[in-house]
């Protein structure tokens, strides 16, 4: 296990510490899946003085990336961050399209498999089977919600009776509609336009989510995250839209993954997150 860093407070968030990259490394990596001989991993980022006997809760980070590239390291630093505040963290590896040739619909089976696995695992992961978040940003993001939304799509010959649907979600401009008004889709046919779009499927008993847009992405529609959000709501589920006025696509990274930004962001989406899992169970 990883010994404890202290900090100046909880809420003072790793983009404003100065951490080296060496901070931002997984604890280890475990295989969630092998397909087509392809071994996928979760890196783990576990708490000071985790034990398998805890009952701790869980957050599996996606990466974005259109469903066709992308990496783990993405959400490092929030992982790290969450693990350190007392959350077994994971950010997931998925197969996307330039490097295995697949589609959306196979990115959300490896999704649905690593909530499967990391809720199958539970006992001796020191993890709350039933306080597993999914989160990811812009694809990544997508993929999360899938893994609530959209029923069925699960890979082949895995144990069906344990659930793959996460207990709550935390999502960073994610693809919430796969048609012309939303993004992607030139990734599906005609008849395939609305198989995985989030919209579309919302209904009542989806998790508590929590949703970081900005208002001026030009990538996935600031609408796309208003119309979901009152869906949901209409629907009697608990989701709250947080704006970032004026902000672009990829706001939301800290300054690990992408050095560009300045921080605050980051720091200010972690903090709501943090509060958003306090109010809901998943943090003390």
């Amino acid at each position: 296990m990883r010994p404890l860093i202290t900090r100046c407070t909880a809420l003072l968030f790793t983009s404003a510490l100065g951490l080296s990259a060496a901070e931002f490394q997984p604890d280890r990596l475990t295989t969630f899946k092998t397909v087509d001989g392809l071994e996928l991993k979760l890196h783990a980022f576990e708490p000071a003085g985790l034990k398998p006997s805890d009952r701790r809760a869980a957050i599996v980070f996606f990466f974005g990336g259109g469903w066709s590239g992308g990496e783990a390291k993405q959400f490092y630093q929030q992982a790290r961050t969450l693990a350190e505040q007392g959350m077994v963290a994971f950010s997931a590896d998925y197969r996307v399209k330039t490097r295995h040739k697949t589609t959306p619909f196979e990115c959300v089976k490896d999704a649905k498999s690593a909530i499967r696995w990391v809720r199958e695992n539970a006992a001796t992961l020191g993890i709350d089977p039933d306080r597993i978040v999914a989160a990811g940003g812009s694809a990544g993001g997508h993929v999360a919600t899938c893994t609530a939304v959209i029923t069925g799509g699960d890979e082949t010959g895995e144990n069906l009776t344990i659930s793959s649907g996460p207990n709550a979600l935390i999502l960073f401009n994610p693809v919430l509609d796969t048609t012309e008004r939303g993004y992607g889709a030139k990734n599906f046919k005609p008849e395939q336009s609305t198989d995985l779009s989030p919209c579309h499927h919302v209904r009542p008993g989806i998790a508590p989510t929590l949703i970081f847009h900005g208002t001026a992405d030009k990538t996935v529609p600031f609408e796309n995250a208003e119309r979901f959000t009152r869906l949901m709501t209409e629907a009697g589920n608990p989701c709250v839209l947080v704006p970032f006025a004026g902000k672009d696509h990829g706001f939301f990274n800290g300054n690990f993954f992408r050095p560009s930004n300045p921080g605050a962001d980051y720091d200010l989406t972690m903090q709501r997150s943090s509060e958003f899992l306090k109010a809901n169970g998943f943090l003390k």
